[in-house]
């Protein structure tokens, strides 16, 4: 069994600590946090073995009632692989302490590209991370992009993408980021650093983006534009991508607008959190006009990483190949509709 240690048990990390244990090949080892939360007691409601990651802090654990197994350094110590699920930039810093102990870490999309071994999408690239020390899984919106791009481009070819994200403003609980009432520009220049990051999964891809903020929470949506070197059908298009498991083409008689209804279906099929794993495409949405192809689809940003973390712990380690690992990552979260 594959030993799995999380540092950090927040909004993705909680996520992929259960989608560890639902996996038949993986052990989750513990969590980490740096301080006592509703997410921490819920941690140890589960039986997951919580350890503090802030040793000025662990008395605070305590006083709240919360037991501890230890300091995240003996997670880590006792792990075959880290997925390091910290906020942004302290993924790199807890890198020095994963060297230490010789384990190998998987880092979150926010962490700067150019201090891994590689960046991860398991349709895309996952035999690069093969035996690699530091890898990062790439963002949400990324992986989302990914996840359309690689068989559009093994089956026609992609002479340019063209993406304009409309991003949510916050995760529901960011409380931080909000209330706002504005529709912002992010950035007002092009590209929105979501090309660039596309370029780290596919080098040779001729992708712009363009970002825009709403004050939304619920998901991100993308209009994609990719210009094909072979023009398909839309018929042809249709099937080629209600063939990848991860991507869930929306019926038309589902009636399914938006993302207030996408969310809506996620919790009338019993999904845990009303995650949505899968890029979800709007089947009427896909248009070929001459060799341009269009579409749209939306993004759950909380949660469509999820099982690119799990694949990415087996691609570390060398456990399985993509196809074996995707489809037993799927089999046991339950991904696809």
């Amino acid at each position: 069994m594959i030993q799995v240690g999380i540092n950090g048990y927040g909004t993705i990390g909680k996520r992929v600590a259960d989608a560890v244990e639902a996996q038949p090949d993986m052990e989750l080892v513990g969590v980490a946090k740096t301080r006592p939360n509703h997410e921490a007691e819920t941690a140890v409601e589960k039986g997951y073995p919580l350890y503090y990651a802030v040793d000025e802090r662990e008395h605070l654990f305590g006083e709240a009632g919360i037991e501890v197994a230890g300091p995240v350094e003996e997670l880590v110590a006792a792990s075959d692989v880290v997925v390091d699920a910290c906020p942004s930039g302290i993924g790199e810093q807890n890198s020095a302490m994963y060297d230490e102990y010789d384990t190998p870490a998987l880092y979150q999309g926010g962490e700067d590209a150019d201090f891994v071994d590689a960046s991860f999408n398991a349709r895309s690239n996952f035999a690069e991370a093969e035996g690699a020390d530091h890898v990062r899984v790439v963002s949400c919106n990324t992986t989302g992009l990914s996840r359309l791009l690689a068989p559009l481009q093994e089956a026609y070819g992609v002479e340019k993408a063209r993406v304009t994200l409309v991003r949510r403003g916050g995760d529901p609980g960011q409380t931080g980021r909000g209330p706002i009432n504005d529709i912002l520009p992010n950035p007002v220049t092009l590209p929105s650093h979501h090309g660039p990051d596309v370029n780290t999964i596919f080098p040779d891809l001729n992708i712009d983006t363009l970002g825009m903020k709403v004050p939304a929470t619920l998901m991100h949506t993308h209009s994609v534009n990719v210009q094909l070197e072979e023009v398909p059908s839309e018929d042809e298009v249709r099937d080629l991508l209600a063939a990848e498991d991860r991507l869930f083409l929306i019926p038309p008689a589902y009636d399914i607008d938006g993302a207030g209804k996408l969310k809506e279906f996620a919790m009338d099929r019993g999904r845990p959190r009303a995650d949505i794993w899968e890029n979800c495409i709007w089947e009427e949405s896909i248009s070929i006009e001459d060799d341009d192809l269009y579409l749209f689809q939306a993004i759950h940003q909380e949660s469509d990483v999820v099982p690119e973390n799990v694949d990415a712990i087996r691609a570390v380690l060398g456990e399985a190949d993509a196809a074996e690992s995707m489809a037993r990552t799927d089999e046991a979260m339950g991904v696809g509709f």
